[in-house]
């Protein structure tokens, strides 16, 4: 069912680092992506693919993970996810590079329940120089990075609680590094 997948499919820090990813696996995932909805169905995304040791490490480092829990360093070392997807825009296709984010989104959490469906997760990361990766993918000028999309399979305890009376909508770990994620009810989510 789709609420269970959903349910299954959080933001995920920590990864078994013995699974790894084939070309065909993260081709599947863009073959969900590719029949997505595109804004006037111009469809000017484009993936990077990454599953082996090198370039995959090359993607991490260019990375920062967990703004909410500086200075705690995640992925913990040996934790790291073992795939990535970074979706560029083509601007030969169109150089708006505003008009497309509700596309990558959508594109984006596609992969990421294809992944859920198969017993993995991943990990949407906005926080990435763009340039950098530019240049450590040695991508074309006509090629920008929107989004990076972590694929792994998850090693750690993610909990969905109830966001506490002051609002705090902060996620947070406890001393066993069981990740917590407040979420609003759904009658605050309600507008009538």
């Amino acid at each position: 069912m789709l609420k269970d997948l959903v349910l299954l499919n959080r933001s995920y820090r920590g990864y078994d680092h013995s699974y790894t990813f084939t070309r065909q696996q993260l081709e599947a995932y863009v073959d969900l992506a590719r029949l997505c909805p595109s804004s006037v169905n111009k469809q000017p995304l484009k993936y990077y693919l990454a599953c082996d040791e090198e370039t995959v490490a090359k993607i991490q480092s260019e990375t920062r993970w967990a703004r909410a829990l500086q200075p705690t360093t995640l992925p913990r070392p040996g934790k790291e996810p073992t795939a990535f997807i970074v979706i560029c825009q083509d601007s030969d296709v169109d150089p708006n590079l505003n008009r497309y984010m509700k596309d990558v989104g959508i594109v984006a959490q596609t992969m990421l329940l294809g992944a859920v469906e198969e017993g993995l997760g991943g990990c949407m990361i906005g926080n990435f120089t763009a340039g950098a990766v530019c240049e450590t993918l040695d991508l074309p000028e006509n090629l920008h990075p929107l989004l990076i999309v972590a694929f792994g399979k998850p090693a750690e305890k993610i909990v969905i609680v109830d966001v506490p009376e002051d609002g705090n909508t902060n996620y947070y770990r406890d001393e066993e590094d069981t990740h917590y994620l407040p979420k609003r009810s759904l009658e605050e989510e309600l507008i009538n």
